[in-house]
C-alpha cells in the first residue's frame, strides 16, 4: 500500500479492513468519544472516526482551507491525530513541542499567526505574560473541562458534534504542515512541508517492502517520540498503512509505564528517541526483558552511544537482531542509513572504543551529499572534515516567515545541513560536530561516545567545546556522582579536556526530542555562550 491524504488516512485504512490495534500508555487528550474518555485501546474505525469530529470541532473553531492550526500540548500520538482533522478541514497543522520556553514559544506562534490555537491549561499557564491565547483567533483547551479560559478560548467539549467538514483536497506543492527543528542553540525554525516532500518523497519511501527493516503484518510495533515533531508525522502516514498486528505508544518515557506496555505488547520492532532508549536502558538487564522479540531498532534524530546499542541488542533474543540509525534533518528527512549489529558495536580485543558516528552511506536514489571548505564551499578530499551538503527531492521549501534565513542556507542548489563530517571515498559519511560546536581538530561528538564506552556508570556524557579553553565534559549519572578515579582512567590517553561538571539527568536542559540544548548548558555552566564555530547555518 502507498501512503494515503492525511485527511482522509484512517478512512481508507479502514475501508481497507486494516485490523491494527493502537495501546496507549495513557489516554488522549481529545475527549474521544468513539472510546470513551479512558480508552487506551483502539481500533482504526475509531481512530478515523475520532478524527472526523476533531475535524468538525476545528472547522466550528474557525479552521478552513489556508489557515494555520497551532497545536501545542503535552506529549501524545494525538498531535498527529488533530494534525490529520486539521489537514481534512483545508488547514495547514503547526506542530509545536510544549518543551519550547514561552518565550520561544510566543515567538513560533506569532511567526505562524494561527487561525486556531490547540493547546491544553498547563501550556497556557506557564507564563501567562507571554499571552500565548493572544497569537490566534480562537483557543480550543483540551483536557478535563472546568476552570476559567482566556476571553477568546472555548473547550473542545464545547465544540463536539459540529458536522465533519470532509476532506479538502490541497494541490502537491501547497503546504501541508509546518514542525520545526529541534532548537539546541535557540528559538527553533519552523519548516514547511508540502504532499510532494512529506507523502511522495519521505513517507512512500517507507512503505517500500525492504527486507529485515519493513515492517510486517505480524509485527509489534513500539514507538516511543516526541509527537510534536516532523518525524512522527511521516511515521503516522506510514506505520498503519504497513497495517502491523499492533502498535504501541509510549508518550511519557517513564520506564514503569513503558514496561507495562512493553510486557502486554512484547514488540518486534522499536522507534524511539535516543534520550528514551537511555531512559529505558535499565529494562534491557532484567533476565525477563521485554525486548527479546525485537528483530529490528530503529534511532532517529540524532545518533546513540555505543554502550545503549549494545543493550539492547544483546537484550533480543533473536539470532541477528538490526539497529538501524537514520541521520537526516527536518528541513530534508533521512539523509544515510548506517545499520549496526552485535558484532559491528562490540569492543575490540584490543580495547579500542567502538563509535556510531559513521553514518552510512547517502539513502539510494534519494540523496546526494559532499563536504565543503566552510570558507570557500569548494569540495574538500575524501576524508577531509568539512561541512556537509545535500541535495533531496524531499527538502522542504521555506521557512515560514525566515525566507531569508533558509536562502542563506542554499549554495548552488545544494541544501547546507550546518554539519561538519568526513565523506570516504566510498561515499561512507561520518559525523564529527555540529559547525556551531566543531573545534578543529577534535571531534565533541567522537570524544563523548569514547567516554561513555569507557564509563559504564555514565548515562550520557557530553563535551562542550569553547573558544577559550579546553573542552569542558558533563557527565549525567543516576545520582550526580562519579568516581575521580574512574574519571581519570577513562580520559588517560584522550586530547586534554577540563574537569568534568557530574550531574543529575534532570539538571540538563533538552529539547523536546531529549537532545542536549548544548549553548544553555554551556551558558548555565560558565557564564557565557561563546562557542568554537560561527554557527551561520543553525
Amino acid at each position: 500500500m502507498t501512503p494515503h491524504d492525511l485527511g482522509v488516512l484512517f478512512d481508507e485504512l479502514a475501508d481497507a479492513g486494516t485490523p491494527t490495534r493502537f495501546h496507549l500508555d495513557r489516554p488522549f487528550d481529545l475527549t474521544p468519544a468513539p472510546g470513551g474518555p479512558d480508552a487506551t485501546e483502539w481500533t482504526v474505525p475509531e481512530l478515523a472516526l475520532l478524527v472526523r469530529e476533531t475535524a468538525g470541532a476545528l472547522a466550528a473553531a474557525g479552521a478552513g482551507p489556508g489557515e494555520r492550526v497551532a497545536i501545542v500540548k503535552a506529549n501524545h500520538w494525538d498531535y498527529d491525530l488533530i494534525a490529520c482533522a486539521a489537514v481534512r478541514t483545508g488547514a495547514v497543522p503547526v506542530k509545536l513541542s510544549d518543551h519550547l520556553p514561552p518565550a520561544a514559544l510566543r515567538a513560533l506562534l506569532d511567526r505562524c499567526a494561527p487561525r486556531v490555537l490547540v493547546t491544553d491549561p498547563d501550556v497556557l499557564g506557564r507564563d501567562p505574560s507571554a499571552d500565548l491565547a493572544g497569537t490566534a483567533r480562537t483557543t480550543v483547551v483540551l483536557g478535563p473541562g472546568g476552570g476559567e479560559l482566556p476571553p477568546n478560548a472555548v473547550h473542545i467539549d464545547d465544540l463536539a458534534g459540529h458536522p465533519d467538514p470532509g476532506p479538502h483536497p490541497r494541490d502537491d506543492d501547497a503546504p501541508l504542515v509546518v514542525v520545526h527543528t529541534s532548537g539546541t542553540t535557540g528559538v527553533p525554525k519552523l519548516v514547511a512541508h508540502t504532499t510532494r516532500t512529506l507523502v511522495h518523497h519521505l513517507a512512500r519511501f517507507e512503505t517500500l517492502p525492504v527486507p529485515r527493516i519493513g515492517l510486517r503484518r505480524d509485527d509489534t510495533l513500539f514507538n516511543a517520540s516526541s509527537y510534536a515533531h516532523g518525524r512522527t508525522i511521516c511515521w503516522t502516514a506510514v506505520a498503519p498503512v504497513r497495517a502491523p498486528r499492533h502498535i504501541t505508544l509510549d508518550s511519557t518515557g517513564r520506564p514503569e509505564t513503558a514496561d507495562l506496555l512493553l510486557r502486554a505488547h512484547p514488540p518486534t520492532v522499536v522507534e524511539a528517541l535516543p534520550a528514551r532508549y537511555v531512559r529505558l536502558r535499565p529494562l534491557t538487564r532484567r533476565l525477563d526483558n521485554p525486548f527479546r522479540d525485537v528483530r529490528t531498532y530503529i534511532s532517529t534524530y540524532d545518533a546513540v552511544h555505543p554502550p545503549v546499542v549494545r543493550s539492547y541488542l544483546r537484550a533480543s533474543a533473536r539470532r541477528r537482531p538490526l539497529w538501524m540509525q537514520g541521520w537526516g534533518q527536518s528541513e530534508t528527512g533521512p539523509l544515510t542509513f548506517a545499520f549496526h549489529t552485535r558484532r559491528s558495536v562490540a569492543r575490540a580485543a584490543d580495547g579500542t572504543p567502538t563509535t556510531v558516528r559513521d553514518l552510512g552511506r547517502p539513502v539510494p536514489l534519494k540523496t546526494r551529499l559532499k563536504a565543503v571548505d566552510p570558507d570557500t564551499f569548494r569540495p574538500v578530499p575524501p576524508g577531509t572534515p568539512g561541512l556537509l551538503l545535500c541535495r533531496t527531492r524531499a527538502l522542504a521549501p521555506d521557512y515560514p516567515g525566515e525566507r531569508e534565513r533558509w536562502e542563506a542556507k542554499v549554495h548552488d542548489g545544494w541544501w547546507n545541513t550546518g554539519d561538519v563530517g568526513t565523506i570516504a571515498r566510498d561515499g561512507s559519511v561520518r559525523l564529527l560536530d555540529r559547525e556551531v560546536d566543531h573545534l578543529p581538530g577534535f571531534s565533541c561528538l567522537r570524544t563523548e561516545d569514547v567516554l561513555e564506552d569507557r564509563l559504564p556508570e555514565a548515562l550520557e556524557c557530553v563535551v562542550l567545546a569553547r573558544s577559550d579553553a579546553a573542552p569542558l565534559p558533563v557527565v549525567v549519572t543516576e545520582d550526580g556522582v562519579l568516581e575521580p578515579a574512574r574519571w581519570k582512567a577513562a580520559v588517560a590517553d584522550l586530547p586534554l579536556l577540563a574537569d568534568p561538571v557530574v550531574v543529575g539527568w534532570d539538571e540538563v536542559p533538552r529539547t523536546g526530542t531529549g537532545k542536549v540544548r548544548r549553548v544553555p548548558l554551556l551558558e548555565r555552566l560558565t557564564g557565557s555562550t561563546e562557542t568554537c564555530g560561527t554557527g551561520r547555518w543553525t
